[in-house]
């Protein structure tokens, strides 16, 4: 259904493909991350969406250069643009329920026009999903926002599905669209994860999750410390899905991850940290360097995990020349 490539760029194809300016950290490869599906696919363009479905998902994706859209304030204008783009694609073709969207903003943690990038990001974010009509808190997608290399153009893909998700919240942190205003004006709008059910098998989205209880950083100057505390809060996810889908069938060694990294020093530290809380479950992470949203976090990890029939196929990454299925 599609591709995001981090590391490498690939040649035009029918499959809609996404280059991510975040490099591969441990590995000498790219990474492809490769969502696949059994059932019939169709692919095209809405707008300057590209896309491809199935009769219950589409995968889209969409890159808009901040040099497209004028001089003020050009990434607030260049998110609106591509949520705006993203949501008349969604309406047009009838996927209106985002379950799980990446973004990817160069140099998020900068600050240029008075205000943080990432909180640029967040203002326009939320403007266009109130301009769509879509929700900005409760039942919301899961989501990432992480930093790209300098001049990258702002990247965003997504899944979407004609039946919503169901959003899963931490009970150890404050809903993100909830964040007091120290955060910035407008909240980050996001759900902690998010379940998306079909046929005998459900889809598990886990958020871009680091070392945050209530709404405050924790061990800012630990990096073995923000490691664990990260894998706290996603056991903790894992629990209330469980909880809300009625089985306990998500586990830490279910999921397949994406750690991504500040600084590439601290590398060592994070994988003895996922070695010793994952055992040979570690191999199923890829390590990317990305600056995060908060200039006090160091490390975030998001996950996504198949059960049942969703797992048959559906989704791998592969990094250099392994393939890790979800």
């Amino acid at each position: 259904m599609g591709i995001a490539t981090y590391g490498a760029e690939l040649a035009a194809t029918q499959v809609p493909t996404v280059s991510v300016n975040t490099p591969v950290l441990g590995s000498t490869g790219a990474v492809y991350e490769v969502w696949r599906t059994s059932q019939a696919v169709e692919s095209g363009m809405q707008g300057r969406i590209r896309y491809a479905r199935t009769a219950d998902m589409l995968f889209g994706c969409i890159a808009v250069a901040e040099s497209d859209v004028g001089q003020r304030t050009p990434l607030y204008m260049a998110t609106e643009r591509a949520y705006r783009e993203i949501f008349q694609a969604l309406d047009a073709l009838g996927y209106p329920h985002l379950a799980r969207i990446w973004n990817y903003v160069s140099e998020i943690n900068r600050d240029t026009h008075g205000l943080e990038r990432y909180k640029q990001f967040n203002s326009a974010r939320q403007a266009a999903m109130l301009a769509a009509q879509r929700p900005v808190t409760g039942n919301v997608s899961a989501a990432c926002a992480l930093g790209a290399a300098e001049g990258s153009p702002l990247v965003v893909y997504f899944l979407a599905s004609r039946q919503a998700a169901t959003s899963i919240e931490n009970p150890r942190q404050v809903s993100a669209y909830h964040y007091p205003p120290q955060y910035g004006v407008h909240s980050p709008v996001f759900s902690r994860a998010a379940v998306h059910r079909e046929t005998d098998g459900m889809t598990l989205f886990i958020s871009g999750t680091a070392s945050i209880v209530g709404h405050q950083t924790l061990h800012a100057e630990d990096i073995a410390a923000q490691t664990r505390e990260t894998l706290t809060n996603i056991e903790v996810l894992l629990d209330e899905t469980n909880r809300v889908t009625g089985a306990k069938r998500f586990t830490l060694e279910t999921l397949a991850y994406k750690v991504y990294v500040r600084h590439p020093s601290d590398l060592p530290v994070i994988q003895r940290e996922l070695r010793s809380a994952l055992g040979p479950a570690c191999a199923r992470a890829v390590y990317l360097q990305a600056d995060i949203c908060r200039r006090d976090l160091s490390v975030e990890i998001e996950a996504t995990a198949m059960v049942g029939a969703a797992a048959k196929g559906r989704t791998t990454v592969r990094r250099s020349t392994a393939e890790h299925s979800f």
